[in-house]
């Protein structure tokens, strides 16, 4: 019943508490798609069958979130760590979403300050390459609701400004794999932009498909997508480095090009002189499989 409102309210991302193994997911998926939704599935991981069957489940979710207030009760406490930031490494290496969640500033349900340990913690998460760290009870019953996001923001973007975030090295390897080379092109994307000090990596896309891969790479690169499709924006912004453009014209592959450096050059986003990374599909007009990857400047 649930989920049934959710469905009919739209909603981007919907969570599946206790997950035990993949056909959790699939399930779901399939009461999704029956209602012809678009809606996203995040697993949360709290169950040790969870974490034992991690690698079947990210082949079938969207996003995974390590809930680790369920998970320490589950498993011994001192393990959770670890098994944190394996799910974070899996995760990136699928290009699957990863959420942080629970405990992270439990203090401040009280305090108008963190600890330090806590300070650590969200710190530490960021700097694993979480896509995402989430507050719970600080926000919901706690006394410093704002105050909480304050701090925890300010901690993030002190990590993301000052230091390396951890990526793992992830090309593509099955050849015979039908996305083969648009997986290829979104890797060597993330590769080139850092080689070459882009400032931005730009991309058309209609499933979002792309902005997963690319962010799953973790450039030192901000990402902007450019999609017709306004069912995917919310969805999209959940993703490490990804912001999105509403865009709907498809004229020739260079015109659309200089359009769209245009509108994130007018958004202060780059100035002129810039080095950026176009990828897309040619002939751009029919929307397909990515194939061409091109440098150019602002």
């Amino acid at each position: 019943e649930d989920l049934e409102v959710a469905l009919e309210e739209d909603v981007e991302w919907i969570g599946l508490s206790f997950v035990r193994q993949s056909e959790d997911v699939k399930e779901l998926h399939e009461l999704i798609n029956a209602k012809n939704a678009r809606s996203k599935i995040v697993s949360k991981i709290e169950k040790p069958g969870a974490v034992t069957e991690i690698d079947a489940i990210l082949d079938e979710t969207d996003a995974v979130m390590v809930a680790r207030g369920d998970l320490g009760v589950e498993v011994p406490l001192q393990g959770v760590p670890l098994i944190q930031k394996m799910i974070v490494e899996k995760a990136k290496k699928s290009s699957v979403p990863v959420i942080v969640a629970t405990q992270m500033m439990e203090s401040m349900i009280d305090s108008m300050s963190p600890t330090r340990a806590e300070v650590n913690d969200v710190a530490n998460s960021v700097l694993d390459g979480a896509d995402a760290v989430m507050l719970s009870g600080e926000t919901s019953v706690g006394a410093y609701p704002v105050e909480v996001i304050k701090v925890m923001r300010k901690i993030i973007r002190h990590i993301e400004e000052t230091a390396s975030i951890n990526k793992v090295d992830n090309p593509p390897s099955n050849i015979n794999d039908p996305r083969y080379v648009s997986d290829s092109i979104c890797y060597n994307a993330s590769q080139i932009a850092e080689q070459i000090g882009a400032r931005a990596i730009l991309t058309m896309t209609h499933s979002g498909y792309n902005a997963f891969k690319i962010s799953g790479h973790r450039p030192a690169t901000n990402i902007y997508i450019f999609t017709h499709n306004r069912k995917i924006m919310n969805a999209l912004s959940l993703l490490w480095g990804v912001q999105c453009f509403y865009y709907d014209k498809f004229k020739s592959t260079d015109e659309t090009f200089y359009d769209i450096s245009g509108i994130i050059e007018k958004a202060g986003l780059v100035k002129r002189g810039d080095m950026i990374v176009h990828i897309a599909s040619m002939p751009i007009t029919e929307r397909g499989m990515t194939n061409m990857l091109k440098i150019s400047n602002v």
